[in-house]
Order: structure tokens, then sequence, then C-alpha cells
């Protein structure tokens, strides 16, 4: 113990003697746990919107009236023929083309029937599907409306007609900042803890450090715990930080139990830097450690639920993802922050990143060459 006590009280002050890394501890999460949520949004608004009418009927302009009015298009050209609507999108000034045909009104009233034409600018792919199927809603609510002014009131009265009633659960508003921050929190917790441990050991190799503890009784295990102790403390911090600053800005308070979150986050921690520690005794270079977990922060990013859901992957990405310690955590933030989940609920995914943080840490201590 006395050997783990010494070399916490070194790294410490060589940690306090670096303000750089103790405004990227304490400044950085603030700034972006503030900034990326507001710009994180899945909700697709100020569509820009193309309309081509050659009915010119009060039915066509209630249609292009009900459009602009839902707040999420915006009528940013209303051209006389579809080759002049064309160039907008050809422009990137429009997103969606509507084509009302001549005798749309017309054949809605003798034939009950009449065909749109929407053509989408697919570059941006969420945004097309999104915009389209926002439009195809308004008109089928549209049509819906239609056929209760045409249609005499006893006639209709007759069919039979369901009535939906929806219910959101845990996020009642569907507010993507509180689907959002959970998921960033864990993943600046998981960029601090790893990067920082990552470049912890190399820094020794630069600096020529690491020869002199190679040539003192301290044991590989003790000189990895002095390495990963001080950041799994720093870690929780910015978790702390993390949550405050989640409470106070967003007025996300956590349904389920503090002491489960704390809990995981303390075993997630130790997984995430045994990462980092193993990394960096494979490099000489702290370039070539930063390369190595940019590499890896890249993967469980963009892999870990937080933009794509897991569900909706391909068959070979879902087993990716279960080597993935982020997805994880953020899976757990959101069931205790929003869902109020228990422990049983999230003791499978406690037992996976328990398993992690045994395996790369024991790896670490394996790996880490020492002269003695």
């Amino acid at each position: 113990m006395k050997v783990i006590k010494f070399l916490l009280e070194k790294e410490f002050r060589q940690i306090f003697r670096n303000r750089s890394i103790l405004l990227l501890i304490m400044v950085m999460p603030v700034i972006q746990l503030i900034l990326l949520p507001l710009a994180a949004n899945y909700e697709v608004k100020n569509i820009n919107l193309s309309v081509v009418d050659h009915d010119h009927s009060s039915y066509s302009q209630k249609l292009i009236s009900k459009i602009t009015a839902s707040g999420y298009f915006k009528l940013t050209g209303y051209e006389q023929s579809y080759k002049d609507a064309f160039h907008l999108i050809e422009s990137d000034n429009a997103d969606l083309i509507l084509e009302i045909p001549n005798g749309f009104e017309r054949n809605l009233i003798r034939e009950d029937e009449q065909k749109l034409l929407v053509a989408v600018n697919a570059i941006n792919g969420v945004k097309a599907n999104l915009g389209g199927a926002y439009l195809a809603s308004i008109i089928r609510n549209y049509n819906t409306d239609i056929r209760f002014e045409l249609l005499p009131s006893e006639k209709f009265n007759q069919v039979p007609m369901i009535d939906i009633t929806s219910s959101n659960w845990f996020n009642p508003l569907l507010n993507y900042r509180v689907y959002m921050v959970p998921g960033i929190l864990a993943i600046l917790v998981t960029m601090i803890g790893g990067f920082l441990t990552a470049l912890n050991i190399v820094k020794e190799k630069e600096a020529g450090t690491i020869e002199q503890i190679n040539v003192t009784p301290i044991k590989k295990h003790h000189f990895i715990l002095g390495k990963l102790i001080p950041f799994w403390i720093l870690g929780n911090i910015v978790f702390i930080i993390g949550l405050l600053v989640s409470w106070l800005i967003y007025g996300i308070v956590p349904v389920g139990s503090l002491a489960l979150l704390f809990g995981f986050i303390a075993i997630y921690l130790l997984a995430v830097l045994g990462l980092g520690l193993l990394i960096s005794t494979f490099c000489d270079t702290q370039q070539q450690a930063m390369f190595i977990m940019f590499f890896f922060m890249m993967i469980f990013i963009l892999m870990g639920g937080l933009f794509t859901s897991i569900d909706s992957m391909p068959d070979w990405a879902k087993t990716v993802t279960r080597f993935n310690p982020v997805s994880y955590l953020i899976s757990v933030m959101r069931m205790v922050i929003l869902k109020g989940s228990s422990l049983s609920d999230v003791l499978p995914h406690l037992g996976v990143v328990a398993l992690f943080a045994i395996g790369l840490n024991g790896w670490a201590i394996l790996n880490y060459k020492k002269a003695n």
C-alpha cells in the first residue's frame, strides 16, 4: 500500500502541474455537454419545398397551405414547370418538389382519386427520408379531411373508424435533448478516461522516466494501479460535473438510483482505463497512442447506439457492438436516467463490462515490460 501511495502522489503532482490537462478535464466536458445536445437533433425542420401547381384550384391551395402550416416545410419556390423546380434542387435551394397535376380538384370530386408527384433530393438520406415521410403524412391527413368534406355525414358515420391514442413513456414531450444528453455524457466520460490513460505511460517513455521506474523494485501491478487510480477518480469527477450540467442546463434528473449509476460508472471506467493503458504499453510515442485510441473511439461512438439504433444495424454490426463497451454505457445511462431501471435490469450489462475491465487490465499488466 505504501508503494501505491507514493505512486499516486507522484501521478497527482504531475496532473496538477499540467494546467492543460485540468482544463481538458474540467472545461471541455462542460462546453461539449452544453453545445452538442443543442445541435444534435433527429427532428428535421425547415425542409425547403418547391411546388409546381398546374391546377391553381381552391383544393390545391388548401393542400399547399396545410403543408406550409405544419412547421416542417419552408416554401422556397412556386414554379410553373417541373424543369424550373428541378433547377432549385440542382442548386441546393430545394429539398423536395411537389407537383400538383392539372385537374386535381376535378378528379378528386368526380373520380375519387388523384396522383401527386413528390421528388426528393436524396443527397442527404436522413433529410430525404424524413422529409418524404412528413409530406406523405400531411397528404394522407389532407385526404382524410377531403373525405369528410365530400362524403355525406350519415354515410360516413356507417364506416367503422379506429381511434388511436398514443402515449409517450419516459420522454412524454419527445424532447431530443432528454434522449441525447445521457448518451453524450457517456461518450465524454469514455473519451476523457481513454485518451488520458493512453497517453500516460507513453509520456513516461518519451520523457525517459520509464527507465528509472523499471529499475526500481515496484511491481508491475503496482505500477498499473498507480496509473489507473488517478484517472479513475478524475473520470468520476467528470461524470459528476456532467450530471450537474444536465440538471442545471436541461433539467434532467435521474429517475433511477444515483448509487446504481455511480456503481456502473466505477466498473465501466476500469474497463476504459484498462483499454487506454493497454494501448499505451504497445506504443512508443504519444502520436501513436492518439491515433490508435482515435481509431477505437470512432468505432465506439458510431457503433455505440448514440446516433444509429443498434437494432437497425446488420447482423455483423450487431456482433461487433457486443465488444463495444460504449454501447453498454449508453444503454445503461438511458435506462437508469430516463426509465428508472433497477440493478436487475442492468445486471447483464454490468457483467459484460466487468469482464472487459478484468480482461483489459490483466492484459495491460502482462504486456507491460519491466526490466526486473
